[in-house]
């Protein structure tokens, strides 16, 4: 964790909710702009596979347990962000309530919240997809695959939608940058 600098914008923690199928990009996104503000202050990314196998294990991939595997990311960047920490959580956070959930939580605790809604069509999804995975569940081999055979629930009004499968990444996490820099977060 890199240490913040004095500048007024680094004093505030703030939370940068990546949301989206498997494969559209979270990941790759949310890396690219931890890499551009951890040279100004306190970065932490919460990514959805490191959390599954430090803080969820044991969940599966139920709705309960999906919901429950978002609550306890959201507690988590919560805390973090009391400590003027920027957290970056990447997780594909499938239904609309939970994530609806943990902005009203970071709110009622006074934690900026910035949705971004990295969006691919399932096309681009199945061809990027390296390990088969949605072949397997179009085939009906994985079950409870998210857009698939669950839901996936798009976010009705995300503050930065990145069209995964249009966009370079450098205009995405520039619109995010910018969107950051529009509520006062960083310099």
């Amino acid at each position: 964790m890199s240490q913040p600098t004095s500048d007024a914008a680094s004093q505030r923690g703030f939370i940068v909710w990546f949301t989206g199928m498997s494969g559209a990009g979270k990941s790759t996104l949310s890396t690219a702009v931890r890499n551009q503000l951890q040279a100004t202050r306190s970065v932490e990314v919460l990514d959805g596979d490191e959390v599954r196998t430090f803080l969820s294990r044991g969940l599966g991939f139920t709705r309960p347990d999906r919901e429950e595997n978002i609550r306890r990311i959201g507690y988590v960047a919560r805390v973090l962000a009391r400590h003027r920490v920027a957290v970056i959580s990447a997780a594909i956070s499938p239904y609309r309530e939970s994530r609806n959930e943990v902005r009203r939580l970071a709110s009622e605790a006074g934690i900026p919240f910035i949705e971004v809604y990295a969006q691919a069509s399932l096309d681009a999804l199945v061809h990027r997809d390296v390990k088969g995975l949605y072949k397997k569940a179009l085939a009906g081999e994985i079950p409870h695959f998210t857009g698939i055979s669950d839901p996936y629930e798009p976010p009705e009004s995300p503050e930065v939608t990145v069209r995964t499968d249009s966009e370079t990444v450098e205009a995405g996490v520039e619109r995010i940058l910018a969107t950051l820099r529009a509520r006062g977060l960083i310099a």
